[in-house]
């Protein structure tokens, strides 16, 4: 079984599209398959907007992703994990290709992302040089990661003290336990903060993280760009 695995916090406006996506992506690879939503504290509609399309609701207040993201699995039944974000559209082809890679031995991996809607003309120029560096260093997006059940356990899930940058944590540990595979296709992620923070707020976070190295991801303070409250997308009011 596939156990597609959704961290969300007030996502009642994009959730929906996400499942209804990996609905048509299990059925059409024919495998078995469970949606877990792991909803974090929202306040908006995201646990109505999950069950109504039939998945397992997983509710925590943690607003902390890894955590997040491993309460998820403690719930979920499938030999196969794959953790999607509630913004992330992700194709059949995808998860095929997934799953295929995982029969053929590999403990885990991701994919190549693209994002939807217009973005600023710095993050087009800039995401297919960090594709190919995410590619040449095994790293997964943060929006779509995959392992075994059991590769899962034996590097005991994601790294909690992480407040971000856990999936690239959780590459580095899969590929000391195995093969690890960032896949040629691409799953489509929201572009909103890219559209709804200016270039000096994210230089800004770069540059803390430069400074401070892993000490920056490890406390929710400085974190806001993933933790304060969401900005309105234009895209969203267009």
């Amino acid at each position: 079984m596939i156990s597609f695995i959704v961290p969300a916090y007030n996502e009642e406006r994009l959730l929906g599209a996400t499942l209804d996506a990996l609905h048509a992506a299990g059925q059409a690879v024919g495998e078995s398959y469970e949606l877990v939503v792991v909803d974090d504290a929202s306040t908006d509609g995201t646990a109505l907007v999950a069950q109504r399309r039939g998945a397992r609701l997983v509710s925590v207040a943690h607003r902390q992703i890894a955590a997040t993201r491993n309460s998820g699995a403690r719930e979920a039944n499938g030999t196969f994990f794959i953790f999607v974000d509630a913004d992330t559209i992700v194709s059949e082809s995808v998860v095929r290709s997934a799953v295929e890679a995982m029969r053929g031995g590999a403990v885990g991996g991701g994919a190549a992302v693209e994002f939807d809607g217009t973005v600023p003309l710095y993050a087009r120029l800039l995401l297919p040089i960090l594709v190919r560096i995410f590619r040449a260093a095994d790293f997964a997006a943060g929006c779509f990661m995959f392992c075994t059940r059991s590769a899962f356990l034996a590097v005991d899930g994601f790294d909690e003290t992480f407040f971000g940058a856990e999936e690239l944590v959780m590459s580095r540990a899969l590929k000391r336990h195995g093969k690890f595979v960032v896949l040629r296709q691409a799953v489509t992620t929201s572009g909103r903060k890219l559209r709804t923070h200016s270039v000096h707020e994210m230089l800004m976070v770069m540059g803390r993280v430069a400074l401070r190295g892993p000490n920056a991801v490890k406390q929710r303070q400085g974190m806001e760009l993933w933790y304060a409250e969401r900005r309105a997308d234009p895209l969203e009011n267009a």
